[in-house]
């Protein structure tokens, strides 16, 4: 019976989600073009806003508990398992004052109205993921205006998505290297529980009723561990262990 309610909820959910991806998108570009980046952050917050609304047609409900008063004006990095592209716009909407940045495959900077533009001109990163080089490089690029700006640089360390909300083992490189180009940065880690479920069926039809949570776990000092691979391990298990498939 959910299911079979799923398939009309659907296709409302995609046309929701088709507008709202066509309207932001000259909105994004005036805001970039003629008002500059703070304009255009603040269209990216209530775009993503947005996609939550369109979330909600699913049934899909979110709780972010953060119970940690972290500094603004000073650079982040955010920490997260990842199980669906609907981990997004959670994170740039609640940890919205910390201006989060994506280290992205490239292939998701071309060809989505409204993700692809932000991606380009917002600030984050994007990578060749059968480029190592190429990967490297730009997150050092990136690195550089995360310090210069404080702002937070989010990565999901697995690499790829978990399909059934089961933590994947973190790959190191991409961590190891903003450690190191921003040594003086917060590390953020963040679980997310029951993203997963929106693509449960796949793409058609969506996963209905689903409770996302986002939990911001206590934030870690790179300066305070000279072992950069011990921090990384604190910070997956943390994460870990706060996820519940």
């Amino acid at each position: 019976m959910r299911k079979l309610l799923a398939y009309p909820l659907s296709v409302v959910y995609y046309l929701c989600f088709g507008l709202t991806l066509l309207i932001f998108h000259p909105i994004l570009w005036i805001s970039n073009n003629v008002f500059g980046y703070n304009s255009l952050k603040k269209s990216v917050d209530l775009f993503n806003f947005f996609l939550l609304r369109c979330l909600n047609v699913l049934g899909t409900r979110f709780t972010f508990t953060n119970p940690y008063d972290i500094e603004i004006n000073q650079p982040l990095i955010i920490v997260s398992n990842h199980q669906s592209m609907y981990d997004i716009s959670p994170i740039i909407w609640y940890m919205r004052k910390h201006h989060p940045k994506f280290i992205s495959k490239a292939e998701l900077g071309k060809g989505i109205p409204s993700i692809s533009y932000n991606l380009r001109h917002g600030g984050s990163a994007l990578i060749e993921r059968k480029n190592p080089r190429q990967a490297i490089t730009a997150i050092k690029e990136f690195s550089v205006s995360v310090v210069k700006n404080n702002w937070a640089a989010v990565i999901f360390p697995e690499g790829t998505r978990s399909k059934n909300g089961v933590p994947k083992d973190f790959q190191k490189r991409g961590l190891l290297t903003l450690f190191k180009e921003i040594p003086e940065a917060t590390v953020v880690p963040i679980s997310i529980n029951n993203s997963w479920k929106t693509v449960r069926y796949g793409k058609f039809p969506m996963g209905i009723g689903t409770h996302m949570t986002i939990t911001v776990h206590k934030p870690v000092k790179i300066a305070t561990f000279t072992d950069k691979e011990l921090l990384i391990n604190e910070v997956e298990t943390t994460i870990k262990n706060g996820v519940h498939p």
